[in-house]
């Protein structure tokens, strides 16, 4: 009997140290939530995300995303780290109104489990050239079959119908709502909230490193994870008007750096401006020549302060940097998050361009005038005469000493001049004046 109570003990710690992996689970969704371009940025973030659900035990990670689209390079980087995640991921499509567009689509579909809020719409991802242009016929080929081969994988599990549509997106651009995407089986569940779509998504089966899972989400704890700081500010800088100011800043603060040279405050923040302008820009289709015309119209500024110009090349540095503005960002073909406004163009080259005048021409004149410091800055000064300049023996000027910026100084004058009278100096020679009679 006691050998038998000895075995039960035995049997029941050994089960009790063997815990169950999904029973070590933590019952919480970690909730992440970005809008904006498709960016590196964005994968660093999902990657941080599910890294971080890993190591709490995490039920799943939920993704609540509204992208325009963006990168096909950052887009294939976040399949692959959906795809090898430990743990669920789910993207919710909202709030309504939002968007899964392009490169958005093929995000949404890579998760384990996907939904959409109400009036939201997924879709329209075929490719355009880093520049907003068209493709090559042979180019744009490669590309639509590469991404809808990886699509027909992605959704494969769901049926031929999502397959079908999911390629329809890439080959012919075509995006549907929510409901279309639900009825083709693209997505799981339609839902209002986040409450509600971890209570449509309780009992779903996923596939997790080849393994069936069953999602228990209904009772989870949402527990949400926000940008960091510094990816606030890489989010940020892929904005046209964030990006455009910066290019603007940098520009003309190397340029006045190069004007007036012996500083490194104005070098120093030209070049940090256009390194971070030039990040935002990497992460973005963008016409390069527009770069190109914005260092012309700041050339133009500089003639036109140098030259005298009377206003003619400053005008046409303000167009041609607006000019520079729109083709950076508003070629054809350019996707609409990419886009730079016409009145926000103009705004940003005026004031540009009457900053900078202004700037150049001040540092300019700054190097005309008299000196205000040390003996260089006492020519033109007055002073007044403390011993008379009168003829020395054998010298051929006058001699004596002048009060001149409150100290007395030796002073030579080329006649006369009596004690009290006001002098004005016209040249310093190392510790002696040559002084004036004022009026003379």
């Amino acid at each position: 009997m006691l050998k038998r109570l000895i075995l039960l003990s035995l049997l029941l710690v050994g089960a009790w140290l063997h815990v169950d992996p999904a029973a070590a689970q933590n019952n919480e969704v970690l909730v992440l939530e970005i809008s904006g371009p498709v960016t590196p940025t964005m994968g660093n973030y999902f990657s941080r995300g599910i890294a971080e659900a890993e190591a709490r035990g995490s039920t799943a990670v939920l993704i609540k995303l509204n992208t325009p689209g963006g990168a096909v390079n950052a887009t294939q980087e976040i399949v692959q780290i959906f795809r090898g995640a430990p743990v669920p991921v789910i993207v919710y499509v909202s709030p309504r109104g939002a968007q899964a567009a392009s490169a958005g689509s093929i995000i949404t579909v890579a998760a384990h489990a996907a939904g959409m809020a109400p009036e939201t719409v997924i879709g329209a991802a075929s490719p355009v050239g880093g520049g907003g242009e068209e493709l090559g016929e042979t180019i744009s080929r490669k590309i639509i079959e590469d991404l809808k081969a990886t699509v027909r994988n992605l959704t494969e599990r769901r049926g031929e119908e999502a397959v079908a549509l999911a390629e329809a997106m890439i080959e012919e651009g075509r995006a549907v709502t929510a409901k279309e995407a639900l009825a083709a089986g693209l997505i799981d569940a339609v839902a209002n909230d986040v409450d509600d779509l971890l209570r449509q998504l309780d009992g779903l089966t996923v596939v997790i490193d080849d393994q069936p899972l069953v999602l228990e989400t209904a009772d989870a704890v949402q527990r949400p994870l926000p940008l960091s700081f510094i990816e606030q500010l890489l989010n940020l800088l892929v904005n046209p008007i964030i990006i455009g100011i910066l290019l603007t800043i940098g520009v003309q603060a190397i340029l006045i750096e190069l004007s007036s040279p012996g500083g490194w405050v104005a070098g120093l923040i030209g070049v940090l401006a256009l390194v971070i302008a030039l990040y935002g820009l990497g992460q973005l289709p963008v016409n390069w020549l527009g770069l190109g015309l914005i260092i012309v119209a700041f050339v133009l500024f500089v003639m036109e302060v140098t030259s005298g110009a009377q206003g003619a090349l400053a005008i046409t540095g303000t167009v041609v940097l607006i000019a520079g503005l729109l083709v950076l960002f508003n070629s054809p073909g350019s996707p609409d998050f990419v886009r730079l406004s016409i009145p926000a163009a103009i705004g940003i080259g005026v004031t540009t361009a009457a900053f900078f005048t202004f700037i150049v021409r001040m540092a300019l004149r700054a190097q005309t005038l008299q000196p205000k410091t040390g003996t260089e800055g006492l020519v033109g000064r007055t002073g007044e005469v403390r011993t008379a300049l009168a003829a020395r023996e054998g010298a051929a000027v006058y001699k004596g000493m002048a009060l001149v910026a409150g100290e007395l100084w030796r002073a030579e004058a080329k006649t006369p001049i009596q004690v009290g009278q006001t002098v004005i100096v016209k040249a310093v020679d190392g510790f002696t004046l040559h002084v004036e009679e004022q009026g003379e």
